[in-house]
């Protein structure tokens, strides 16, 4: 992150890049709506629904999406990327882990506590500080020394690498025997992979942006669940088994997906 932007970007570029957050703002906002449709229409059982509209909505953008669109794009494709994160985690540790905890079947005995400096921890992640600190030097217009900069492409090269390492884990958490698919399921692949990056589509018809920043918001949109989701399911007392196989078969059909995608966005 810190390399990319110093390398890549000038201060009147990056200020530029910061109108394009109103795309995945309003996209992931409709999305929640549409979720909250789906669940009357296709009758959602009432202990899975936050975890449900959360799935539909929020994906995974760093562990996969960060490594899937640098190796797609080039680096010029991180700050997009960034852009979006910025927007999918603040809305998934705030509306997102909201909607988890009202599953809990003793809701009206449970507390959903929002305490600001946990959520904080968890939007100004790594990634994201190492964004910041980048964007402070191209600010002031300051430069860093060559031999620090090629350390730091060192350890960045690792990062497809070790997100390969990360996704393998996942799915051997969950556990491919445990994988059950209902229509639930299929309710958030349908979500995650045909009317997230449909609505992001839509949006960028109508909010000119660059062509680069639009094909990787659209990527972005169609990333597996948050791999997060069942912890918190089972944190909240909501349905972990559900959330647990959601993660599973998205990271699952990812790898045949991403293929079909790229086909008809490159």
């Amino acid at each position: 992150m810190f390399l990319t932007i110093t390398k890549n970007f000038s201060r009147a570029e990056f200020l530029q890049l910061v109108s394009g957050m109103i795309i995945p703002l309003l996209s992931m906002l409709l999305t929640f709506v549409i979720s909250f449709l789906y669940q009357r229409i296709f009758q959602i059982s009432p202990h899975r629904r936050g975890t449900f509209s959360t799935m539909f909505t929020c994906s995974n953008t760093i562990f996969i999406g960060l490594p899937i669109n640098s190796a797609i794009f080039g680096e010029r494709a991180v700050p997009y990327v960034l852009l979006y994160y910025i927007v999918n985690t603040t809305i998934f540790w705030t509306l997102g882990i909201y909607f988890i905890a009202r599953d809990n079947p003793q809701i009206e005995h449970a507390t959903v506590n929002f305490h600001l400096l946990p959520i904080i921890k968890k939007v100004f992640s790594p990634a994201l500080m190492g964004f910041l600190l980048g964007l402070c030097l191209v600010l002031l217009n300051l430069s860093i020394p060559e031999s620090f900069a090629t350390f730091l492409s060192y350890l960045a090269n690792l990062t497809t690498p070790l997100s390969m390492f990360i996704i393998g884990i996942i799915v051997y958490n969950v556990g491919i025997k445990n994988l059950t698919l209902n229509k639930d399921i299929l309710g958030v692949l349908l979500g995650r992979y045909l009317l997230s990056p449909l609505i992001v589509w839509l949006l960028g018809q109508w909010i000119t942006v660059p062509p680069l920043m639009l094909s990787v918001f659209i990527i972005q949109s169609a990333m597996p669940v948050q791999n997060s989701v069942p912890i918190l399911a089972r944190s909240y007392q909501a349905d972990q088994p559900f959330a647990a196989s959601a993660l599973g078969y998205s990271v699952l059909l990812y790898l045949a997906y991403i293929p079909l995608l790229l086909k008809l966005i490159l």
